[in-house]
């Protein structure tokens, strides 16, 4: 896809698609395919704000844009008025330890994520999840907070940073405040951010401690990489053997992403045993709110395979626990 444009101040168009050439896509630039009337390059927080502030119609954030600019070019998003980049801001590419907290920028894209040590070693259901997005080509681009701001229910990202308890970081005109990472979300694809006054800077995890582990799986459709059918994420302290303390997250298992509480209180004080994770299994079940997609997979097809995933993360994040 080539994009002609892009100053702060131009229109952004589209003109072409694939393989096209530059010079088929240059000539056919009579007839472009509008998608802002205005694109700002934020160099900074305050930048970004200001730039948001000042759009005379929707704003939208601009963070990698591997979901958003196909949603515009394909009529699936509302127009916009103004784009605002923010994936050179320095303060939101920051992967770095914090005290006893690791913090990711919201403009860090997957493969930096998935490639951290610092990710692997602190929060490896994370590392798994992003390294499953897309291809490599997505991932070189696609941000953390692109996933996590588009707010689908089945996001892989999302759904990792659940169980990690995550928190998130928002910057807004009176300055910033930390928020639970649940409290992001209010719908399939619709996020609680004031769209011209709040901008997602980052996330802030806690660091791993001994007896601590986690892990990431899903299923995804044979024919591609890019469509989540099942997703769950396990984080557990373990003691001896017996799992101390739990969070679990299964995508899509309702309209927003969530963690399932029922399935962690039965899994608190236990030792992971066959029949344990088969009770907690049944819980998850009443809990969780499967439905058939026809682009994703059947309502059976979910249930059936929901047991596999909470079975295969817990032992992953069990066994992680120990070392």
């Amino acid at each position: 896809m080539h994009w002609i444009g892009g100053r702060s101040g131009q229109n952004l168009v589209c003109c072409g698609v694939g393989s096209n050439s530059f010079e088929k896509c240059r000539k056919s630039v009579r007839r472009p395919m509008m998608i802002c009337k205005h694109f700002h390059y934020a160099t900074s927080i305050e930048d970004a704000l200001e730039a948001m502030r000042l759009s005379e119609g929707n704003v939208s954030i601009l963070a990698g844009g591997t979901d958003l600019l196909l949603d515009l070019q394909q009529g699936r998003h509302a127009p916009v008025d103004t784009l605002v980049d923010v994936t050179n801001i320095s303060e939101m590419k920051v992967l770095e330890k914090r005290a006893d907290s690791i913090f990711i920028g919201a403009a860090v894209p997957h493969t930096t994520i998935t490639t951290s040590f610092m990710i692997c070693e602190h929060a490896q259901a994370l590392a798994e999840a992003s390294g499953l997005i897309g291809g490599p080509q997505v991932r070189n681009v696609a941000t953390l907070g692109g996933n996590v701001a588009h707010a689908l229910p089945a996001a892989d990202g999302t759904i990792a940073l659940m169980a990690l308890d995550a928190r998130v970081e928002i910057a807004s005109p009176d300055g910033r405040r930390l928020a639970p990472l649940a409290s992001l979300f209010k719908g399939p694809g619709k996020n609680t951010l004031h769209p011209a006054e709040e901008l997602l800077v980052g996330f802030h995890l806690p660091t791993r401690q001994i007896g601590e582990g986690s892990a990431f799986h899903r299923i995804m459709r044979p024919q591609g990489v890019a469509i989540a059918i099942l997703n769950c994420a396990v984080w557990l302290r373990r003691e001896s053997d017996q799992i101390i303390d739990i969070r679990v997250s299964v995508g899509p298992s309702g309209p927003t992403p969530r963690r399932l509480t029922t399935v962690e209180e039965a899994l608190k004080g236990q030792t992971p045993t066959p029949e344990v994770l088969q009770r907690a299994f049944q819980l998850l079940l009443s809990e969780a709110n499967f439905r058939t997609s026809r682009h994703r997979a059947t309502q059976d097809y979910r249930t059936n395979m929901a047991g596999v995933l909470l079975n295969d993360s817990v032992a992953a994040a069990w066994e992680r626990a120990a070392s």
